[in-house]
């Protein structure tokens, strides 16, 4: 009883230091996210304040500048949230369909090259997007799309596509075969045993692929900075440039910009996080 007792005693102090490991690491990746939203409603003054002060005199005067419009010191905010939600939404839709169609094709079909084409996808999606800003800039100038939503689209889903093949690759590795072969003996044809048996089992991965896609496109900054000049077609994060002057920057404009830029991420994240933790632990337990 008492040696029992005693690997209780244990597994229960474990699990109390994992938890405090955790709760501490989350905090530390918290911090800078905190210092973000604080900063957006402390005075200039007391952002720039050494020491630095944790409890801000919240004032909402950085997002009203933002929101005034350009020529009373604000910027453009709701035609930067509008390109984004375009080229993220447009992008990821594109990519997921793409790239479902490639992982569906890789995990059920043999053909020639097939493991070449896919080691090929992988190693193109390890390309970082700044070694590929001059070469696209030079063809996207050729082609009449700088500056364009097109051409944000293109680059984004030419970046998603490889990574959402992967993703749902892995996922409908999991899913056996016997289950489109009975569907297809029930009177089924190929895509509708795809769409009626397949998808819906594999559509929490699927899910999670086009949050990490959306995510992605939302965030990115090297490919849009070079590839967008005006209002017209600038994203929220190639925004944030213009809190930045010759010899100063608006570091509270900046983070009240940031703040909007996170929120629609979070309440997303936070709407479909069921699907995400779903999709990411698929196949990880076996009935």
């Amino acid at each position: 009883m008492d040696r029992n007792q005693s690997h209780r005693n244990r597994r229960r102090a474990l699990k109390a230091l994992h938890f405090t490991g955790l709760f501490l690491t989350m905090m530390i990746i918290c911090i800078p996210g905190l210092w973000i939203v604080l900063n957006s409603f402390r005075p200039t003054v007391e952002i720039m304040a050494k020491p630095a002060i944790w409890v801000p005199s919240f004032t909402l005067e950085h997002y009203r500048a933002m929101f005034a419009g350009a020529g009373e010191g604000g910027v453009p905010v709701f035609s930067y949230f509008r390109n984004s939600l375009i080229v993220s939404v447009t992008s990821t839709l594109i990519a997921i369909l793409i790239g479902m169609s490639g992982g569906y094709a890789f995990a059920r079909y043999r053909f020639k090259g097939k493991n070449g084409y896919f080691v090929g996808l992988m190693l193109f999606r390890a390309v970082p997007g700044v070694a590929l800003s001059l070469p696209l800039f030079i063809v996207f100038a050729k082609a009449g799309i700088i500056d364009t939503h097109l051409g944000l689209i293109l680059a984004y889903v030419a970046m998603n596509v490889p990574f959402t093949i992967w993703l749902t690759d892995g996922f409908f590795r999991q899913i056996p075969r016997e289950l489109h072969e009975a569907a297809e003996i029930d009177g089924c044809t190929r895509w509708q045993a795809f769409w009626k048996v397949e998808f819906p089992v594999a559509r929490s991965g699927v899910a999670s692929a086009a949050i990490f896609a959306f995510l992605t496109s939302w965030n990115e900054f090297a490919l849009a900075s070079q590839l967008t000049r005006s209002v017209g077609s600038k994203t929220m994060p190639v925004g944030l440039l213009d809190f930045t002057a010759e010899f100063t920057i608006n570091w509270g404009g900046m983070c009240a910009l940031a703040v909007l830029m996170i929120v629609p991420a979070l309440i997303l994240t936070f709407i479909v996080q069921k699907h995400l933790i779903a999709g990411l632990t698929f196949g990880g337990v076996k009935g």
